[in-house]
């Protein structure tokens, strides 16, 4: 074989190598999926601070622009020796995400959490009442109320329906370190500022937070996970109650795809105590997230209802969210 054969043996086998990488890269980018739940953590003191949420661990198409919106309610109720919290949290949030290119994806955030009447109190004993669960002193007090107390720290905060909990913008960015037919693997970081300029809960505090995101595809079958570590500059945020510096965070999610259109999906998320000020908002919290998406031409319509486990006293009792998710 003389050396001109072997340049055009050579030349073939590249251009077929390359050839197969980019037929395999644009079948991952599209990939119809919009990844986990747009969830936010739900237990009263992850909630007001910069908490990761689980993410995709795969890009998406070069160039894509997805916009979003999502509205959440939930209902607040703990009752200790140590505190007390029986209030409502509302929260909107409004942002858009760009993948950049192949490697890097951007996303700026604007979430406005607020106390408002959403009469949640009655559903959840409701809940409660039918499948056998302790209403844990709900039904002693009344109904509808906004009370924070923790004496240790002189925190009393009552009669704040209406008033902002929080004002957060926060910026992501990702870098995809690994990307294959069946596994996605990317790294995260985000920076949060939180600007209350008045009322009992106000604050002006900077975070930030990396976070390591893992996924598995296959068929109709999506696998999410995201390991998580945030960072706060300042010490005291939700009515003066003391957090700590460093935060871990997991997550784990699951979607399955019924037909086109609809996908079920379910998620587990853990968070690390953020404070020390009482012994059960120093323990884990524990949230489980079942949701259901519904895909349209260019959008999706994704529901999630958010339940707390183990630890009554350190999360929200129960909490929906609605979004809507378009993509250019």
């Amino acid at each position: 074989m003389n050396t001109r054969s072997i340049t055009l043996y050579t030349l073939s086998g590249v251009t077929a190598l390359f050839g197969s990488g980019y037929a395999t890269a644009e079948g991952i980018a599209r990939f119809d999926d919009y990844g986990p739940l747009r969830t936010y953590a739900q237990s009263p003191i992850q909630s007001n601070s910069l908490t990761p949420l689980v993410r995709s661990g795969f890009s998406y198409q070069p160039g894509t622009v997805e916009v979003y919106t999502t509205g959440t309610i939930a209902s607040v109720w703990a009752h200790t020796e140590e505190y007390n919290a029986d209030y409502y949290q509302n929260a909107i949030s409004v942002g858009g995400q760009w993948q950049i290119n192949s490697k890097w994806l951007v996303e700026l955030d604007y979430t406005y959490r607020f106390a408002a009447n959403n009469h949640l109190d009655s559903l959840t004993s409701a809940f409660h009442d039918v499948f056998g669960i302790s209403q844990n002193g709900r039904d002693e007090v009344d109904k509808h109320s906004f009370d924070i107390s923790v004496p240790q720290y002189g925190v009393e905060i009552h009669d704040f329906n209406r008033e902002t909990l929080g004002s957060a913008l926060t910026f992501y960015t990702s870098y995809q370190l690994l990307e294959t037919k069946r596994h996605g693997l990317s790294i995260g970081g985000s920076l949060y500022y939180n600007y209350v300029p008045s009322g009992p809960f106000e604050t002006s505090n900077f975070e930030q937070a990396l976070q390591l995101n893992y996924s598995y595809r296959r068929d109709k079958h999506m696998f999410y996970s995201m390991l998580g570590l945030s960072y706060r500059n300042d010490d005291e945020v939700l009515g003066n109650i003391p957090y700590n510096s460093v935060a871990l965070s997991f997550g784990a999610g699951y979607q399955f795809q019924l037909t086109e259109k609809h996908r079920l999906l379910a998620e587990y998320h853990i968070y690390e105590g953020a404070t020390d000020a009482a012994s059960d908002l120093s323990k884990p919290s524990n949230e489980i997230l079942l949701g259901y998406r519904y895909h349209m031409k260019r959008s999706a319509i994704e529901f999630s209802m958010i339940e707390n486990v183990f630890n009554m006293d350190n999360s929200t009792d129960i909490a929906f969210t609605l979004g809507y998710r378009h993509r250019f």
